[in-house]
């Protein structure tokens, strides 16, 4: 079964691809041709999944799922939350956006956090499903590890003394906010296709 994850993040796609093994190929935005920026202006983590899946749906007329994922600090308010990705700026810089979150919770000794992704599935009559995963952790009082991406240096998951990204991929595509969502989205897939 073929179907589009409307993604060019080499990093997701990895996962993704290694998440769901042979039993689905999973194509790519430059798979399917879509150079466009699809735009990500909802304000909520849902919208902005089901913003993105609805606009290749919309486009290209393929079944497709996409996803959204904010880190969700409680010292913080929830911050960054939906804005995870261009904390710090527009320019999706992981580095400054650690750097921003470190100084803002400085010393705070609450560094209880979660990653929450959601993500949204167009089938091909234009059926909708969501799918959410969360997990829980803390933030670090500073970086470790050179694996992974986006905040992974820096969020230290319930349950295990290292960053997600030092606990390398096989660990983390088992227990992630992305794994545990795309899981239930495999489960559904995989019930739809027997």
């Amino acid at each position: 079964m073929k179907i589009v994850f409307a993604t060019n993040n080499s990093h997701k796609l990895e996962e993704i691809r290694q998440i769901f093994g042979s039993d689905f190929e999973i194509l790519s935005l430059n798979d399917i041709g879509c150079h466009e920026d699809i735009p990500e202006t909802a304000n909520t983590i849902e919208g902005n999944a089901l913003q993105k899946a609805q606009y290749i749906y919309d486009h290209y007329h393929m079944s497709c799922f996409a996803d959204d994922t904010g880190l969700e600090v409680d010292a913080l308010g929830g911050s960054p939350g939906v804005y995870s990705a261009r904390y710090a700026g527009e320019g999706h810089d992981s580095e400054a956006n650690m750097k921003k979150l470190l100084a803002e919770l400085g010393e705070n000794n609450n560094r209880k956090a979660r990653f929450r992704t959601v993500i949204a599935l167009i089938e091909e009559k234009g059926d909708i499903k969501t799918f959410e995963g969360i997990i829980e952790g803390h933030i670090a009082y500073e970086k470790s590890g050179h694996g992974g991406f986006g905040y992974d240096p820096i969020f230290i998951p319930i349950g295990y003394e290292q960053s997600f990204a030092e606990l390398g991929a096989e660990i983390k595509n088992k227990i992630s906010h992305r794994a545990r969502a795309v899981q239930k989205l495999e489960k559904y897939l995989k019930m739809k296709s027997s």
